[in-house]
């Protein structure tokens, strides 16, 4: 399993997000700074799923991440191109 995490200010207060990469699949999970139990997104937006695109990406880039994980997010974001 591979973890991706990030964190954002929001007016509740911080959250975090992480997303997990298991058996071909995604899950993001999600928590504020004062709950300790991680929550899972059924329907993430799509600017999460953007965040965690990003956050892929830029490990791709320094090589700690192999290229199907960028590609998969692409396609759930509809960006991969038709071949």
């Amino acid at each position: 399993m591979e973890s991706h995490e990030w964190n954002e200010k929001t007016e509740e207060g911080k959250r975090y997000y992480r997303g997990n990469f298991h058996g071909n699949e995604w899950r993001i999970l999600t928590t504020l700074r004062t709950d300790p139990d991680w929550e899972i997104l059924e329907q993430p937006s799509e600017e999460v799923w953007r965040a965690l695109r990003d956050i892929v990406w830029k490990k791709y880039q320094r090589k700690r991440c192999p290229w199907e994980r960028v590609a998969s997010l692409d396609k759930i974001l509809g960006d991969d191109l038709p071949q």
